[in-house]
């Protein structure tokens, strides 16, 4: 789950839960309801965030023959083919 939908979960359930306001829904509750979809979003927050902040990143310095440096960025699934 990616920040968009946990955020996205998080202010459909506080909308279910402090906005909307039946009065007859014969055994399911909007409230309850708003309340679990705010849990999980907020799970998944916290999920995506402990997940992105172990990220590795590969930083390689390669240099010409001029003395110029380029710095690439690799992710971990990324492979490097020798020169």
């Amino acid at each position: 789950m990616k920040i968009g939908a946990s955020l996205f979960l998080v202010a459909l359930g506080a909308i279910l839960r402090f906005a909307v306001h039946v009065t007859n829904t014969h055994g399911f509750n909007i409230g309850t309801a708003g309340l679990i979809l705010m849990i999980v979003g907020a799970v998944g927050l916290v999920i995506t965030g402990l997940l992105m902040s172990t990220r590795q990143r590969t930083d390689v310095v390669h240099r010409s023959r001029t003395g110029e440096a380029r710095t690439t960025y690799l992710e971990p699934r990324d492979t490097v083919e020798p020169n």
